[in-house]
């Protein structure tokens, strides 16, 4: 670990009220002393105090700041600590990030701060990669999220987890080196019945990244139709709490890729202009692209125009959607409709009854999804909205979402770790059950053991360390 200061501006930059550069490392008390002009010496001044005085580069008055002085290990790294807190415009925070630097200052790396929190033991990997998490937060669940695990959640299950693997791995090793004193006579049943219970909380870490993926990442969502009526829209299922991310102009034909919130989660939208057949060449490309998406997708909503009779667009939409997870949209209840509920659940039900006729006649294991969701909708009188979103956290989240009592894996690397350690208990399991030699176990124990460590670092090679960190923005 370099042991050298390190300085970076913690804020955005852009023109805004302050701006904050941060100083860590052995002599950051030091170099700020050098720059410092006010009533105190910095490198006197007692812990966690604020100061008022000016940044000068010589004889320049560079601007007036508030100096808060933080000493080791009492800080967020873990060494000494100033944070300069100045007026916010670009070129301001750019001259005393200069500035420091010239006076002994090194620019920090992307996530080096934190970096050095974990390398000094503020936190552990887990913690750290929350920390990430809890900047690129872009609703209230992955917030949430986030801050439990900033505050060790995930941590405290791996270390219980890492410690009966641990307990039970020195006794098969402790009793290997002296069998005369300790006997490993039946443990393998007491032993199969801890990582019975071991597999069964890794499972239900990994059953929660499906959770922690929607609430991270959003949902990706794929609307289709055989002609998108011109009085849908998203900005309907969005409220007042749309945010438009990209729009792709263009003609109708194109895709207008969209991101709204609803019910605390994000959707992820692309829109399409229309599944429907077409001799026109550019019209084509869109439907072909339309298909390719609606593949990909987390969920597709399906908008029909129910004052109209469906034709064979529609029937090639059912096709491509009904083993799919999906919810109907019946758009236009407020007029004289043709089309209504049953109608589609027939239509979703006689494509079903096929595919069960392809998987018997071709022996092949077919599934279909559950029973897809119809929902009456008026995007003129702006009905159906509501239960709309209240289908859709049903969908996508099984249950009351509680960040006092449950865990959400958020992350793809912990889950893939997660993943491994089940296989290694398994595989102690199945040596049990074939009456392998004790010392076997300990080899897939140990396994299981280092995996769990990847996730709170503790197993983790320096490559992949500096790997994760450089993901980080700079000066956090």
């Amino acid at each position: 670990m370099k042991k050298d200061t390190i300085a970076a501006i913690s804020t955005g930059m852009t023109n805004s009220g302050i701006g904050i550069v941060r100083l860590s490392g052995n002599e950051a008390l030091e170099i700020a002393d050098k720059v410092y002009r006010g009533k105190e010496k910095i490198t006197e001044v007692p812990s966690h105090t604020i100061h008022y005085g000016h940044i000068a580069d010589g004889e320049e008055t560079v601007d007036e700041v508030l100096m808060m002085v933080m000493h080791g290990p009492r800080t967020f790294t873990g060494e000494d600590t100033v944070e300069i807190n100045c007026h916010g415009g670009t070129y301001v925070v750019s001259r005393v990030l200069e500035t420091v630097l010239k006076y002994g200052a090194r620019a920090a790396e992307p996530g080096e701060f934190t970096k050095r929190a974990f390398l000094n033991g503020k936190m552990d990997l887990s913690q750290a990669e929350a920390v990430i998490d809890l900047i690129n937060s872009e609703n209230e669940y992955a917030l949430q999220s986030s801050v439990s695990q900033l505050k060790g959640s995930v941590k405290s299950a791996i270390n219980e987890l890492r410690s009966k693997i641990l307990y039970h791995t020195a006794f098969i090793e402790t009793a290997l080196d002296d069998p005369e004193h300790i006997s490993v006579d039946g443990y393998g049943e007491i032993l199969k019945g801890v990582s019975e219970e071991i597999i069964e909380k890794l499972q239900k870490l990994i059953d929660s990244a499906d959770d922690g993926r929607i609430m991270k990442e959003g949902i990706q969502t794929v609307i289709v139709g055989n002609r998108m009526p011109e009085v849908f829209s998203l900005n309907l299922l969005a409220g007042h709490e749309r945010a438009i991310v990209t729009d792709i102009a263009g003609t109708t034909r194109d895709v207008l890729e969209e991101q709204i919130r609803l019910q605390g989660l994000n959707l992820n939208v692309i829109d399409t202009a229309g599944i429907r057949q077409t001799e026109d060449l550019v019209e084509k490309m869109g439907v072909d692209k339309a298909k390719e998406y609606a593949q990909k997708a987390d969920l597709i909503i399906y908008v029909v125009d129910a004052s109209k009779k469906l034709d064979e667009n529609d029937e090639k939409i059912m096709e491509l959607i009904y083993d799919k997870k999906a919810i109907i949209l019946l758009n236009k209840s407020d007029l004289e409709t043709v089309v209504d509920e049953n109608f589609i659940r027939e239509k979703i039900s006689n494509l079903k009854k096929e595919a069960e006729q392809t998987e018997k006649s071709e022996g092949q294991r077919y599934q279909v999804s559950e029973n897809i969701p119809v929902i009456q909708i008026s995007a003129k009188e702006e009905q159906g909205i509501q239960t709309f979103q209240d289908t859709l956290k049903e969908m996508f989240l099984r249950g009351n979402i509680s960040f006092n009592e449950e865990i959400y894996i958020t992350n793809a690397r912990q889950k893939n770790a997660l993943v491994n350690a089940l296989e290694s208990m398994k595989k102690v399991i199945e040596s049990i059950e074939n009456g392998m030699p004790e010392d076997f176990y300990s080899i897939d124990l140990m396994d299981a053991y280092e995996e769990l460590g990847n996730i709170t670092g503790e197993s983790m090679g320096e490559d992949l360390v500096n790997e994760i960190f450089s993901k980080f923005c700079m000066g956090k």
